[in-house]
């Protein structure tokens, strides 16, 4: 998506048709039964996997694998919301619940900050100042509660705009 940011040579791929992802070593795992696979690997593996938050899927069953080897690392890219499991180990919980079980959390963990899919402020603002309408109610629901506060305070006073920051796990009647 922004193919300014790629150095020379990813940009000479990309020119040439090339994927930057076909090279020896690196194995694309489209099926369960492939994914499975994995836990018979000997040898050093780096198991990249989606539900960044650790919410569900296919990472549930490699943290389970995972999450008491001592050898073993797991490396967050972005964001862990509260009151996830992704949130539960970067926050230093000792022992965690997957898939109903309790595990020690023994693999070293860390944490690379400053990448997200989701949108930053001015992305956020540019895309609601193009409402045609405003919305009766905006509900600010991304991010820490005095990051959300802060952007909610931010549009109140850019657009004059009724606007809540609903608390976690608030429930709200939409009508």
């Amino acid at each position: 998506h922004y193919p300014e940011l790629f150095d020379k040579e990813m940009m000479e791929l990309i020119r040439q048709g090339k994927s930057p992802f076909n090279f020896p070593g690196l194995t694309m795992v489209r099926t369960v039964d492939q994914s499975k696979a994995i836990n018979y690997i000997t040898g050093a593996v780096m198991i990249i996997a989606g539900s960044g938050m650790c919410t569900g899927g296919r990472i549930k069953y490699h943290l389970v694998r995972n999450i008491s080897r001592l050898e073993s690392t797991i490396l967050f890219v972005g964001y862990q919301a509260m009151g996830t499991l992704g949130r539960e180990i970067v926050g230093g919980d000792k022992e965690v619940r997957i898939l109903g079980q309790k595990y020690p959390v023994r693999a070293k963990v860390a944490q690379i900050h400053g990448f997200s899919a989701h949108a930053d402020r001015d992305e956020l603002l540019r895309w609601l100042s193009a409402l045609q309408r405003p919305p009766r109610h905006l509900f600010v629901v991304h991010g820490e509660s005095e990051t959300a506060w802060q952007f909610a305070d931010l549009l109140k006073e850019r657009t004059g705009w009724e606007i809540s920051v609903p608390n976690y796990r608030d429930e709200i009647i939409l009508d």
